[in-house]
């Protein structure tokens, strides 16, 4: 017997919530129910089943719901997140958790204390390539480095720079990879101009860790086109997750041990899943089998203590 789909609560019906409004509607394991927003076009987006409200606090307090999804601005995150769990509500919060340290390590408190389910949407921890390149990366022997970009043409937002927009993913992942936080950080702004639409930089971040292994990120968005890479160095081969490209994972060897010819790279075949799939599909997982594993708010909460690190570095 197939069990009823979970009823979701949205927040936030911008570019990242009408992503999320498409991808539940082709995902079978929930549905939206709740919706809100002050998007004048937000009744178009949604089915005539969904309650709508312009309010946020009818959706993190509901009690008809199984789950509420926040899609909003990210200075108010750690507010409408702390709502939905006093309320018991399961939680998934786009990145970044927030951008302040000290609501971040309240909200984790807040959590622990309340036994919470809450997941933070670094979506490309989810990627089917990036999984894949964690677990092809255990039989290749030790990481010795690591180095990623990310960046665009735009977007230009009032409310989070480059740093913020776009570190939070790589920041992830390099954390991820390490299993930990770096011991230091160092930041430099590479290039300021002024586009149509907003202010445009180019920053250079290095994360150092234990033993000296090094993670040097890239982000911009006064680029001429998209990139998202990430380069894992182990002993004597490298595997490249490009969301870019058409072979999203490659292997291949180090130039020190060998030549890069074409030839010698090996892709690997990764599953089709959208990354934004699997992320609902963990979530809607956890909350099923009443999972309180607040390892992703963890990492969460350490990814927006080197974003403030790397913040205080590039203003001095």
């Amino acid at each position: 017997m197939t069990a009823d789909p979970l009823r979701f609560g949205l927040i936030g019906a911008g570019r990242w919530g009408r992503i999320f409004i498409e991808t539940l509607q082709r995902f079978d394991a929930a549905k939206l129910v709740r919706l809100a927003s002050t998007n004048p076009d937000s009744r178009a987006l949604v089915g005539d089943d969904c309650v709508l409200s312009k309010d946020w606090q009818d959706v993190a307090g509901a009690s008809d719901i199984d789950g509420v999804i926040i899609a909003t601005p990210p200075a108010v995150h750690a507010e409408m997140a702390h709502a939905a769990i006093a309320a018991g509500n399961p939680v998934l919060v786009e990145k970044p958790l927030t951008l302040d340290v000290k609501e971040a390590r309240a909200l984790l408190d807040f959590a622990e204390s309340k036994g919470a389910i809450v997941h933070v949407d670094h979506v490309h921890l989810y990627h089917p390539a990036y999984r894949a390149l964690k677990k092809e990366g255990l039989g290749l022997g030790p990481l010795h480095a690591i180095r990623s970009g990310a960046g665009n043409r735009g977007p230009y937002r009032p409310d989070a720079s480059v740093l913020w927009d776009w570190g939070p993913h790589d920041v992830a992942m390099c954390l991820d990879l390490m299993g930990g936080k770096p011991t230091s950080v160092s930041a430099r702004l590479c290039e300021r101009r002024k586009v149509e639409g907003g202010e445009g930089e180019s920053i250079a971040l290095q994360l150092t860790f234990a033993g000296g292994l090094k993670a040097d990120i890239e982000l911009s968005n006064i680029l001429e086109k998209k990139k998202r890479f990430l380069v894992a160095h182990y002993d004597h081969e490298s595997l490249i997750y490009d969301d870019c490209a058409q072979d999203i994972l490659v292997r291949e060897p180090r130039p020190d041990d060998a030549k890069c010819l074409p030839e010698a790279a090996t892709v690997i075949d990764v599953p089709g899943t959208q990354a934004l799939d699997q992320v609902l599909t963990d979530f809607t997982e956890a909350i099923m089998k009443a999972e309180t594993d607040l390892t992703g708010l963890r990492l969460g909460l350490n990814v927006v203590e080197v974003l403030d690190d790397c913040e205080k570095a590039l203003k001095t």
